[in-house]
């Protein structure tokens, strides 16, 4: 089996839990707990095609600073290291803070972990991969067009595109090179009708569809997950699940969707796995999950 790339990111994540809301402007408020784990878009899809045993390389810049250095040695005590050199510049980080809900906000500080100098993408082993995946925040940076030029040199790979909430600030022209690659789309209801302008769901998938020719699958929190595959559409029922908090939600389902199509499963089977997956993430806290509670779901 050919081996995933996943270009995007790896952060760390300083988790911030909130006793009650976050605060308004001149508002004091205490918290509950804090902490910092390994995050970041592509890390956490690569953490769950690692859990389904499909094969991946991980193509992050890890960058200098206290930052930096946490992502390198939590990635080195995994077995884990990118074909990029160390770039002269810090990393950056992402707070989440989670409130009673369940609910996160974001606040990040982009760092060296965004940006893909054009020459890196000579490192990759071409004949190692045959698909990719790619994030919203890497593609609205200054380097984003390197990650597409590299794309546009190889339309033989499939693409996994997860736009997340950037879609509309991302260099339209940009945007409508990848839309000609034929990604397959993965993104959340409020992106999903954000992009396209429509009122529905289904209106949305159709017009995606209609600009990339390809999949699109639409996640919808407790209501489940739609898909659109230019002939049929459907909403995959949810698996309930009492909220902690949804970092990582969406990375865990589209890097479990990748997988599951990597291993020969339909569709539908495999979003059907990615639900178990991303429910039993937000009913955690933190954006992986463990080996142990990956084992529980019982699905390789």
């Amino acid at each position: 089996m050919k081996k995933v790339l996943v270009i995007g990111s790896t952060v760390v994540d300083v988790v911030v839990n909130l006793v009650d809301h976050l605060p308004k402007t001149g508002e004091d408020v205490h918290i509950r707990s804090q902490h910092m784990s390994l995050g970041g878009c592509a890390y956490n899809v690569s953490d769950s095609i690692r859990h389904f045993q499909v094969p991946y390389i991980l193509f992050s810049p890890v960058g200098t600073g206290v930052y930096g250095n946490f992502v390198r040695e939590e990635l080195h005590i995994r077995g884990i290291s990118s074909p990029i050199p160390t770039p002269e510049r810090e990393n950056g980080c992402c707070y989440c803070f989670v409130e009673d809900t369940g609910e996160r906000s974001f606040i990040s500080y982009h760092g060296a972990e965004y940006l893909f100098e054009k020459e890196w993408f000579s490192l990759i082993p071409l004949e190692e991969i045959d698909s990719v995946y790619i994030c919203g925040l890497e593609i609205e940076e200054s380097t984003g067009k390197n990650i597409v030029e590299f794309l546009e040199a190889h339309p033989e790979l499939t693409v996994y595109f997860a736009p997340g909430p950037r879609l509309t600030v991302i260099n339209p022209q940009l945007v409508e090179r990848l839309y000609r690659l034929s990604p397959i789309l993965h993104l959340n209801e409020t992106e999903a009708l954000s992009a396209s302008g429509k009122s529905t769901v289904q209106e949305a998938a159709s017009f995606l569809y209609e600009k990339t020719n390809n999949t699109v699958i639409v996640t919808l929190g407790e209501k489940g997950c739609f898909f659109f595959d230019g002939k049929e559409s459907e909403t995959v029922p949810p698996v309930p699940a009492i909220q902690v908090d949804t970092i990582g939600a969406g990375d865990s389902h589209i890097g479990s969707v990748i997988a599951c199509l990597k291993k020969g499963d339909p569709l539908k089977t495999a979003i059907q796995k990615a639900n178990r997956v991303s429910s039993s993430v937000v009913a955690s806290s933190g954006a992986l999950l463990s080996d142990t509670a990956f084992d529980k779901l019982g699905l390789l």
